[in-house]
């Protein structure tokens, strides 16, 4: 599992699957229409799906630091049977964002048109998650698989395939009167130059995952820096990185921890790396064994991603908190 990569790649197979979306819909037996369809996301879940836990899991996330509680799944409706998948908290700790696919052995050129596949939101009300709700960042009858969300203040920036554009690219929403609106493709300088992955936008700070040249291979965690309308050379994060995978960065609120997924024996693991002078200090590791993706509140609390894996078929994912103590 490479968490979101996984999802990625997914995206590039229905763009490739359905042919032309940079022209025209895929061909199917219910085309779009201008109309925006709000459907029950645990409707299209197939019967015959269980939901896993903790108490049948082969492989269950290893702690291995003492400032956090044993991570737990977060309860419904946050998780359902379906999969949920690359979490975003806000930092007040009280707005999840998450991917959501009903069923993980369906292709992608079918999740592409199952109506729920893509990015939801929930709010933290009276101690408890509320009902999640779609986050539409697509105009009504256009096609598009949205998802890998990171969110500062008004601003959303988020991977996507759609309707005229080629493969996966990386897409930014203004928050407008409460709902995320006026979404614009983030720019060749940034997809094509730069050649980010997923990223993490803090202040002007753009961190973002890439295979691209002069990095010690596999993904590699860099930064460029926005000034006005461009953006700086990117700087490779040579403190944290290795020739394994490397990716998915967060960076808490204050700057001065930097979170993300490295391959630890075989597979995804959490690492933090402590600034300290200015500089990134040597990563360690807080939770192991398919877990990936840390997104942190402003309180410490850990959230990340946890995909089951059972006869190394991986079929489902759960969205998991590790409580800073």
């Amino acid at each position: 599992m490479k968490a979101n990569t996984r999802m990625i790649k997914a995206l590039l197979v229905a763009i490739l699957l359905c042919g032309v979306l940079a022209t025209s819909g895929c061909n199917n037996d219910n085309p779009t229409t201008t109309d925006r369809v709000e459907v029950d996301r645990e409707d299209k879940i197939p019967d015959d799906i269980s939901k896993r836990g903790p108490e049948t899991d082969q492989y269950p996330p290893n702690l291995s630091s003492n400032e956090y509680e044993k991570p737990i799944p977060l309860p419904y409706p946050i998780n359902t049977a379906g999969a949920e998948d690359s979490p975003f908290i806000l930092p007040d700790g009280n707005t999840l964002y998450f991917f959501f696919t009903p069923d993980v052995r369906v292709p992608p050129e079918k999740q592409l048109l199952d109506e729920v596949t893509g990015v939801w939101v929930s709010h933290k009300e009276g101690g408890s998650w509320t009902q999640p709700k779609r986050v539409w960042l697509q105009d009504p009858g256009k096609l598009s698989l949205d998802g890998a969300v990171c969110v500062q203040d008004d601003e959303m920036w988020f991977a996507s395939v759609r309707e005229g554009y080629t493969g996966v690219n990386i897409f930014i929403a203004e928050l407008v009167n409460g709902k995320w609106a006026n979404w614009k493709y983030a720019g060749d300088r940034l997809m094509k130059e730069i050649q980010i992955g997923e990223v993490h936008i803090h202040g002007n700070d753009l961190y973002f995952h890439s295979s691209r040249p002069g990095g010690k291979g596999d993904f590699d965690i860099w930064v460029t820096t926005r000034n006005g309308d461009s953006w700086s050379d990117p700087v490779n994060i040579d403190a944290v990185n290795t020739d394994l995978m490397d990716g998915f960065p967060f960076v808490s609120s204050d700057g001065k921890e930097l979170w993300f997924t490295r391959t630890y024996l075989g597979t995804p693991g959490i690492f933090r790396s402590i600034k300290v002078n200015g500089s990134w200090g040597e990563p360690e590791l807080i939770v192991s064994q398919f877990a990936g993706e840390p997104t942190l509140d402003d309180d410490g609390n850990l959230y990340f991603v946890h995909h089951y894996y059972e006869n190394e078929i991986m079929i489902e994912a759960d969205i998991y908190v590790a409580y800073k103590k």
